[in-house]
């Protein structure tokens, strides 16, 4: 199995502001205030997470083929 990356560029699509975060290997982060232009990032529509609508890579138990948080995909 390929190693699990947890740097992900987060994208607001407000202002396309860019922020190397690291993910959290033990939740699911649903709610990301850009730091530009303050608005609330939240997962599109069938996607689980911030990292997997917004970031450069999915999280963790996407990477690994999981389901994310218990949300069925």
């Amino acid at each position: 199995m390929a190693d699990i990356i947890l740097e992900s560029t987060i994208t607001c699509p407000e202002c396309h502001h860019q922020k190397m975060e690291i993910m959290p290997t033990d939740c699911c982060i649903f709610f990301y205030e850009c730091e530009n232009c303050h608005t609330l990032l939240k997962p599109k529509p069938g996607d689980c997470c911030v990292f997997c609508s917004f970031g450069t890579i999915k999280c963790p138990p996407i990477q690994q083929g999981e389901n994310c948080c218990g949300n069925g995909t």
